[in-house]
């Protein structure tokens, strides 16, 4: 049995993983930076910013393949040095321990985001797509893949840059899942920026199981996005949850939920992913937002 670990299993991702993972058969361990959680023996509570803990970790696990998600993932951060200090540095720690363990993993994903194109306005977005971001999340996720390059002499290291994706689980300081939050609770009325920004949005399930095909594949130096190759506008979701829930929620606008720096519309080509790991059925953003609102 292979061993997997995923950094910062316990969050959002990194639960879909750890079972799609499970069900192909790999032995998964994980990081978690939440304090006062109940882990399992197989999840260590590890600061990817402390490096004795994190060496220890990385020899008693040995992982075979490693998907790195602990990052701070959330735009509008607050703490911008804790942006910057776990996107690079924890990164950094990572990639130093696996490379000075005795056993090599066969394939290291490294997470990144498809907010380092910034506001790209030519159409469907390609992994050659000049980087331009426009935030400190994107840039300290730009200077990790820099950075990462490194170490691409030591260890097989590839990274994705997903798009946006959702689902059940999911902090309703993002987006959708505030959305659909509220038509759950049968609110009258909610509070919104922009409405009309558009979006490539993919399922969380599909994006574990796109994960999961590529670390077994370990297309090595390469950047692969992780998107539909579609995307819709915020106003246009508020019309399927209307349909889905058969009730129209009132929108108000609040400037204070306007980014002064935001990306009006972000549409990523999925033409390489899908030379990796072939074309599928995807679910449905209809589908999406249907499970999210039933909560099963």
């Amino acid at each position: 049995m292979r061993t997997a670990l995923i950094t910062g299993i316990t969050g959002f991702t990194g639960s879909y993983l750890a079972a799609e993972l499970s069900a192909a058969g790999f032995d998964v361990y994980g990081t978690s930076f939440r304090k006062n959680k109940a882990l399992d023996n197989k999840i260590f509570n590890v600061d990817l910013c402390d490096i004795d803990t994190l060496r220890d970790l990385i020899v008693k696990v040995s992982p075979d393949v490693v998907v790195h998600l602990a990052a701070v993932s959330f735009v509008d951060h607050k703490n911008k040095e804790e942006i910057y200090r776990t996107n690079i540095i924890g990164t950094h720690n990572l990639l130093t321990s696996l490379s000075e363990n005795k056993k090599k993993p066969d394939s290291v994903l490294l997470a990144s985001s498809a907010n380092v194109y910034g506001d790209n306005s030519l159409g469907e977005i390609i992994e050659s797509t000049q980087p331009s971001p426009i935030n400190d999340y994107a840039v300290s996720k730009l200077a990790m893949e820099y950075m990462a390059k490194l170490w691409l002499d030591k260890l097989p290291i590839f990274i994705v840059r997903p798009f946006n994706y959702t689902g059940i689980g999911q902090s309703s300081q993002f987006l959708i899942s505030k959305i659909v939050e509220h038509y759950r609770k049968g609110d009258e009325e909610i509070e919104l920026g922009n409405i009309d920004i558009s979006r490539d949005f993919l399922d969380v399930r599909t994006v574990a199981e796109y994960y999961r095909r590529l670390i077994e594949m370990a297309p090595v130096g390469e950047t692969i996005n992780v998107c539909s190759g579609k995307s819709i506008s915020i106003r246009e979701i508020l019309k399927i949850m209307d349909d889905i829930t058969g009730y129209k929620i009132k929108v108000n606008t609040n400037s204070s939920l306007i980014r002064r720096k935001d990306i009006k519309c972000l549409c990523g080509s999925n033409k390489y992913l899908n030379e990796l790991v072939g074309d599928h059925q995807k679910i449905s953003l209809h589908e999406t937002l249907h499970w999210m609102y039933q909560g099963k």
